[in-house]
């Protein structure tokens, strides 16, 4: 999603400009007091005003509310945007569909994204999963707290590319949360680990130590829950809590 973004901000703005505000996102330049972006916590972005308040934030570029209210309307006027998206590791989708059916994992897509011409969000991410070979998916668009929702719902793992999910899964529920995170660790959030957040390098590494945490369970049953948190390098009964 972020790279189609990015694309579609060269398109709003120019190259130039979308190139300078990835730049003041990785920090290399200077932002000026008249041009002082929306959002400076990049944990907890605040919603620029007229952005929708399930916008994801855009932790690619950092842009101003005028911006981010002009780069989201123009998304909006997309037709069915949220289908034409392509998956960051091919074949993942595939992967998991099959991984699911062979073990019985039942499996939720929590996304949080606007609405745009066409189908619903929801419709869009369900035709977008199927068309990468998940059948019947099971898809919540979302606008709260990751954590309140894998509350509700009796979530076991939840996993996320976004920190501030993961944070939200540790604080306000009871499941595993599993970091996604693609970057390079010096950029990782530093709570990551120390908040019980499991952390990995792609979905695939996800699968992996998923699959081995089910298939150790099945044979020894010492608690898949156990399994998954040391195959992520995390202490049993870690505190998830906030100091």
């Amino acid at each position: 999603m972020e790279s189609e973004l990015v694309r579609q901000a060269e398109v709003l703005f120019g190259e130039p400009m979308t190139r300078r505000l990835q730049e003041r996102a990785s920090g290399s330049d200077a932002v000026s007091s008249e041009d002082t972006p929306a959002s400076t916590v990049p944990e907890r972005p605040a919603a620029a005003e007229g952005v929708p308040d399930n916008a994801p934030a855009l932790l690619q570029l950092k842009m101003t509310s005028r911006q981010q209210r002009r780069l989201w309307r123009h998304v909006e006027s997309i037709e069915n945007f949220w289908e034409k998206l392509v998956e960051i590791e091919p074949a993942a989708v595939q992967r998991l569909a099959t991984v699911a059916t062979d073990r019985r994992w039942e499996v939720i897509f929590l996304t949080k994204r606007p609405e745009t011409v066409g189908a619903t969000a929801q419709v869009q991410t369900q035709r977008w999963l199927e068309s990468h070979g998940f059948t019947l998916p099971s898809v919540y668009v979302v606008q709260g707290s990751r954590g309140r929702i894998a509350a509700s719902l009796g979530l076991d793992i939840v996993v996320d590319d976004r920190p501030e999910n993961c944070l939200d899964v540790v604080v306000d529920s009871k499941a595993r949360a599993i970091l996604v995170w693609r970057e390079d660790e010096k950029h990782l959030p530093t709570a990551a680990k120390r908040l019980g957040i499991g952390v990995v390098k792609s979905v695939a590494e996800c699968l992996d130590i998923l699959t081995q945490a089910d298939s150790a369970a099945a044979r020894e049953r010492p608690g898949v829950m156990n399994r998954v948190m040391r195959l992520l390098g995390l202490r049993v009964g870690e505190d998830q809590s906030l100091p």
